[in-house]
């Protein structure tokens, strides 16, 4: 797999049982780019290893006073020279290669797992995790795979170079080859201490971004609440935590390069002693004793590679553990279904509490449990997140029909829908039937003044479809956001279409005219709204009332008001004096309002409480 090759046209089926395998799943799944690393990581060690015999040589054959050495140790180090070439640019070009290939194979196992998830994701893992995960850990874990096969190369060469000191002048060769194990693990005892220290770093610099993330996300409210500077003060003190964690942890990195440094300089030093005194006695010559310092000093890059990869595992470690944990997250139903690929027509049918939603009509549910609401929402569009009862559409079991079929054939809008950066002409090039034009949906969604605000605030797009939607469209109001994602969906055109509080952020004018829009768009397919808005209410073709998670009533808007008390109280929101004083018949709103002084509301207010419970 190359660069210009992604995406992947499978990423795979990730081994998510913990961080290490993880790690290791992805390195097997990119074996053969960890091999042509590992080649060319090999010839670029040795060449680099090799120079000192070179020199050696070179410098024997001057004492010696031999032209044909002189010569021939000059061919070796330009063959050495053009190897460390050839293998410094490809042992690049290759490890750039399999970071970000690591990388990238990560965030797609993200993105298809945000997908599939859809909204249950932020409901078992915080939202700022998942950010946290798809943006600076897939950097650590693709540095700690792309770091393996420099590794492996740099051992591998430290091992051939020791062999070959030995053969080549044992006296010296044995000292080498017991100093550098020494070299290599001295640093072992510090490394756990490293590794907790990092994982601390980490799991602040977590928190720290999921603060952040859910700061920015509520900074509107925040701002209007007055509670901007208390939340600017937590990511204050978070962020002092990272601050402090990454110094310690530094202080303790700073230390194993120091040790790193001071180590060889001491087998250098040991090794230049007792050559000396060989050389002195003359069992050894002036060339083999550059020989052997050139190659100890040399072999410091390669140990360097030791503590690249203590640091590379112990910062990918946690991270690689966070994304297995997202990773790991499934549904509670099998997202293949077992049935063949369609999208199935009919009534919509929840057999759990009863609903029915029939094919072609524009159905209102009001629950007074939002929780209950969403729940529902979620199964009506099959393969919800937790296990239960399937809903059906047409008779087929939602939750039978592979998740794309299921989610072609019935869309949810929940109660907070995203809205993703890019210009409106992106924000609405879904996937649809094409039965229904964007400019339609817009106009049933009354966006004509978001269309206005979009084309004012973007001097460089002269079309309105052209201009640009923030991250999350913070630049809109929570009204303007609801309607250019209800015109999202209307554009999609599905069989059935569930949306869930479409109109809490709307004025009431503005939300008489999108519920007259949206019924005259989606005539002849089924919608399903919850909704406890009377203007919504008073359009649907049949309302649906549920309490205690079962259908209790059935009818239109003006005949449930007068005939279950329950849903009078959801829909006008009455207290239990006002229920209780309805069912005495007296006026509820006006009654309640009786009972407080007069004085401070004053007749007017009587008058227009008691004109309103009239209109109810």
């Amino acid at each position: 797999m190359q660069i210009q090759d992604l995406p992947f046209p499978d990423p795979g089926v990730p081994d998510a049982r913990s961080g290490p395998r993880f790690l290791w799943w992805l390195f097997r799944n990119q074996l053969r780019g960890q091999l042509k690393s590992l080649a060319w990581g090999l010839l670029h060690f040795a060449s680099v290893s090799a120079l000192p015999f070179c020199v050696g040589i070179a410098i024997q054959a001057v004492v010696d006073r031999s032209g044909g050495r002189l010569a021939l140790a000059g061919g070796l180090m330009a063959l050495c020279c053009v190897g460390n070439a050839l293998g410094d640019t490809f042992l690049h070009r290759t490890a750039v290669t399999n970071w970000i290939t690591a990388a990238a194979r990560v965030q797609q196992l993200l993105a298809r797992k945000t997908a599939l998830l859809g909204s249950a994701l932020t409901r078992r893992v915080a939202a700022g995790e998942v950010v946290a995960v798809s943006t600076g850990d897939v950097e650590k874990i693709g540095w700690f795979v792309e770091a393996v096969s420099r590794f492996t190369a740099a051992a591998v060469t430290i091992v051939l170079v020791c062999v070959a000191l030995v053969v080549y002048e044992p006296a010296l060769g044995v000292v080498v080859i017991l100093g550098l194990p020494v070299l290599a693990l001295a640093v072992l005892p510090l490394l756990p201490r490293a590794t907790r220290r990092a994982d601390v770093q980490r799991e602040k610099a977590g928190r720290a971004t999921e603060l952040a993330s859910d700061t920015v996300a509520g900074l509107r409210v925040l701002r209007g609440i007055g509670g901007e500077e208390l939340f600017l003060d937590r990511y204050r003190g978070a962020s002092q935590e990272v601050r402090h964690a990454a110094v310690r942890s530094a202080r303790m990195w700073s230390l194993i390069s120091a040790i790193q440094v001071l180590l060889p300089g001491l087998l250098l030093i040991a090794v230049v002693w007792h050559g000396i005194h060989l050389a002195r006695e003359g069992r050894i010559g002036v060339g083999e004793l550059v020989t052997v310092y050139s190659s100890v000093m040399i072999l410091t890059y390669p140990l360097r590679h030791f503590e690249e990869i203590a640091m590379a595992y112990s910062f990918s470690r946690p991270s690689a553990k966070r994304a297995a944990r997202v990773l790991a997250l499934e549904r509670a139903t099998d997202t293949t279904g077992s049935r063949p690929a369609e999208v199935p027509t009919g009534d919509l049918y929840d057999p759990a509490t009863g609903l029915l939603a029939p094919a072609g009509r524009f159905t209102a549910v009001v629950c007074g449990d939002p929780d209950a609401a969403g729940r529902l929402a979620e199964r009506l569009g099959g393969h919800p997140s937790q296990k239960g009862t399937s809903a059906l559409l047409g008779g087929v079991p939602l939750d039978e029909l592979p998740l794309e079929s299921a989610r072609t054939a019935v869309l949810v809008q929940d109660k907070d829908p995203v809205l993703l950066s890019g210009t409106l002409r992106e924000l609405l090039d879904v996937p649809a039937s094409g039965a229904v034009a964007a400019e339609d949906a817009l106009a049933a969604a009354q966006c004509g003044d978001v269309l206005a605000a979009l084309a004012q605030g973007s001097l460089d797009a002269d079309d309105p479809m052209d201009a640009r939607i923030t991250e999350r469209g913070r630049s809109l109001s929570g009204g303007q956001r609801q309607r250019l994602a209800l015109a999202r969906s209307l554009v999609t055109d599905p069989e059935a279409l569930v949306l869930d509080e479409p109109t809490s952020a709307v004025d009431s004018h503005t939300e008489a005219r999108i519920a007259e829009g949206v019924r005259t768009l989606r005539e002849g397919r089924t919608t399903v709204v919850f909704t406890s808005s009377p203007l919504l209410l008073d359009r649907s073709d049949r309302i649906v009332f549920l309490h205690e998670g079962e259908v209790a009533a059935v009818g239109t808007h003006r005949d449930l008001l007068h005939t279950e008390p329950r849903y009078r109280a959801v829909v006008t929101r009455e207290t239990d004096e006002e229920s209780a004083a309805h069912r005495n018949g007296t006026p509820a709103r006006a009654e309640s309002a009786k009972a407080l002084d007069g004085d401070v509301l004053g007749d007017d207010v009587l008058h227009r409480l008691e004109e309103i419970e009239e209109t109810a």
